[in-house]
């Protein structure tokens, strides 16, 4: 009798440690939702041997700014699904807004701060910024950009990049540096400046600042980095994955549309297609005033 129970508590420990490798072998095949991937090895990538922003140089020889640029270097290299789909909305956008930048003497890296911002999508935060640049609506506004209830202009990409660029101007003229403008961008010139001042400091890179603005160089400088050198990170996306430029044509408006989904469909296309190719547009009428036109991009 004795024989048979040990036999029995044998069979059940042996079982027991059975299911028990079975599930810990289960949680190491996890995806990278969960924990691992068997026989996977992350590595910490490598702090590049030098760095600039706008032709102005990180001071990675500082160890809080290396390590600054480490931490975002680590969050961005392994957040695939957000670094991949930033790749590909690049492919789309990248030419237009970096020619509007050339355009206006603007450094190319600032398409790093509108990725940042926005991974290029027509996003509204809680506070209210909207748009590929996030400007608030009276910023909007005073930037020369229409927002009201038919027409948000902070969804136009041209329009929006030479509004963040009237900004970033001014920014620059104000600080004398590219890099303390961008980061203005985030605290706000007002608080750039304070900090600035109160800390009897003139660069960003010696500021002690709130926490969001503390990582936030340090985001468009991980996101140069790593979707400017796409390969060396491990992101492979070939050509054909990628967003390509709408291809379209124009129609400029100089009177009043009552109804653009009607005038959608006079037009071969449809109210979904108008808004996708024209996201500044709000409503189902567009009003024009007196003297003024509209502008919009219609698919060939």
């Amino acid at each position: 009798m004795n024989q048979q129970i040990w036999k029995t508590l044998a069979i059940f420990f042996i079982i027991s440690i059975t299911l028990h490798l079975c599930s810990q072998q289960s949680l190491i095949k996890e995806d990278e939702a969960g924990s691992f991937r068997e026989g996977k090895i992350f590595k910490a990538p490598s702090l590049p041997s030098a760095m600039t922003f706008a032709g102005e140089p990180v001071p990675l020889e500082v160890p809080d700014v290396a390590e600054r640029l480490d931490r975002e270097l680590l969050v961005n290299s392994y957040l695939h699904a957000t670094s991949l789909l930033g790749l590909k909305r690049m492919q789309r956008y990248q030419d237009q807004i970096i020619q509007v930048l050339r355009e206006n003497d603007i450094p190319e890296d600032f398409i790093y701060l509108a990725l940042a911002e926005s991974l290029f999508s027509p996003v509204t935060s809680p506070a209210g910024a909207s748009g590929f640049w996030q400007l608030m609506p009276d910023t909007a506004r005073g930037y020369g950009l229409l927002v009201n209830a038919e027409v948000d202009e902070r969804f136009h990409v041209q329009k929006s990049t030479q509004a963040a660029i009237r900004y970033l101007k001014t920014a620059r003229s104000k600080f004398g540096s590219w890099t303390n403008a961008a980061a203005s961008y985030n605290r706000g010139m007002g608080g750039i400046d304070a900090a600035l001042k109160r800390q009897g400091v003139s660069s960003y890179y010696d500021l002690f600042l709130n926490d969001e603005t503390f990582r936030y160089m340090f985001r468009i400088l991980a996101l140069k980095e790593v979707l400017g050198n796409p390969t060396k990170y491990g992101f492979e996306l070939p050509s054909d994955q990628g967003y390509k430029p709408l291809p379209t044509k124009t129609y400029t408006v100089r009177s009043t549309i009552e109804d653009l989904p009607a005038f959608a469909l006079e037009q071969g296309t449809n109210y979904k297609t108008l808004r996708l190719y024209n996201p500044w547009i709000k409503g189902y009428k567009l009003t024009v005033a007196p003297g003024k036109e509209f502008v919009l991009d219609m698919p060939e």
